[in-house]
């Protein structure tokens, strides 16, 4: 069924429940929420439950602690859209601000999870804090699933190659450029969204013409250049491409961060106005260059260096499978 989303409690219709749920941030929405994500889904077909989650916005720590507040790798609705690929049917965006923050975990449990969203079975990360100055902790949990009639299950948290997989993990990975051992961790590649901007129009004239974008996440790939696969968000067109990330320093050295991706493949038809990137690889370092007849030089480079990985790639996927 379509995904349903709500975004706040006034919204939730009296069918959102009976309901299977998991509740946390989700950002970047990594192997760890995926194995959560795919448990309520199991519990909800075996019950015959609404598989949903809860997250919240803004997240958390920047009402509370917005010193320590971490910088996000996805939206909301893009977490929701990555939800509903592992099942899940419809997902709270709860407004969090001081009334929220300010509710002791009986009074979450009983006024949110049990009056509202009618929930017969919750399931959750082992380190799952809820509530006034985060005094739930799991056995709370447990322990007011049992007074108030519903089933709490406890999901491992997931290690991949002796790492515990995490939000903090993955943002480290991904700014250090490390983006292949960023997606081992996320089952997908870290990707940013958001709309095609304009650009300062030497690309087109004087080297090669990019995509410009102007992305929603706050965590950003580290200053380089990366192989890249480039979704038109509106039209299901996907090309294979390369993105730099920087400041652009053979034109001046911009001080803003400028994303601009060259597509492998011509552009035919309409100009994309919203685009997803991919990161799938790190080539190399930005770098200033003599001029820009030696940057296009090099740009041509990096396209042969990723045309190699793209057929690769297809030959192992030919081997192994389809890669996800």
């Amino acid at each position: 069924m379509p995904l349903r989303i709500f975004r706040s409690l006034a919204e939730v219709p009296p069918d959102f429940g009976p309901s299977a749920l998991t509740i946390g941030n989700f950002d970047g929405l990594h192997a760890g929420h995926r194995r959560i994500l795919r448990r309520v889904r199991e519990l909800a077909a075996a019950r015959q439950l609404r598989p949903s989650a809860l997250t919240f916005d803004p997240h958390p720590t920047r009402v509370v602690r917005p010193d320590r507040a971490p910088p996000l790798m996805t939206t909301c609705d893009e977490r929701a859209a990555l939800m509903a690929d592992e099942g899940i049917e419809q997902v709270l965006i709860l407004p969090f601000g001081p009334e929220i923050a300010q509710l002791s975990p009986e009074q979450f449990v009983s006024d949110i999870l049990v009056n509202k969203l009618r929930v017969r079975v919750v399931a959750v990360g082992d380190n799952f804090r809820f509530g006034h100055r985060q005094a739930g902790n799991t056995d709370v949990l447990r322990q007011l699933g049992s007074r108030f009639g519903f089933t709490t299950e406890i999901v491992p948290a997931v290690t991949i190659r002796g790492v515990p997989v995490s939000s903090s993990e993955i943002r480290r990975l991904v700014t250090a450029g490390n983006v292949a051992r960023a997606a081992r961790l996320l089952e997908r590649p870290y990707s940013l969204q958001g709309d095609v901007v304009s650009g300062h129009g030497i690309g087109h004239k004087q080297t090669v013409p990019t995509l410009n974008l102007q992305p929603t996440a706050e965590v950003l790939p580290k200053n380089g250049v990366y192989i890249t696969c480039t979704d038109d968000l509106d039209n299901r067109r996907r090309w294979q491409s390369i993105t730099n990330i920087g400041h652009r320093p053979t034109f001046g050295n911009d001080p803003a961060v400028s994303i601009e991706t060259f597509l492998l493949e011509p552009l035919t038809g309409d100009s994309p106005k919203r685009i997803q990137v991919s990161f799938l690889w790190r080539l190399r370092d930005e770098r200033k260059f003599e001029n820009p007849e030696a940057l296009k030089a090099q740009i041509l480079r990096d396209v042969g260096r990723a045309n190699a990985y793209f057929r690769r790639l297809e030959r192992f996927s030919h081997v192994a499978g389809p890669l996800r």
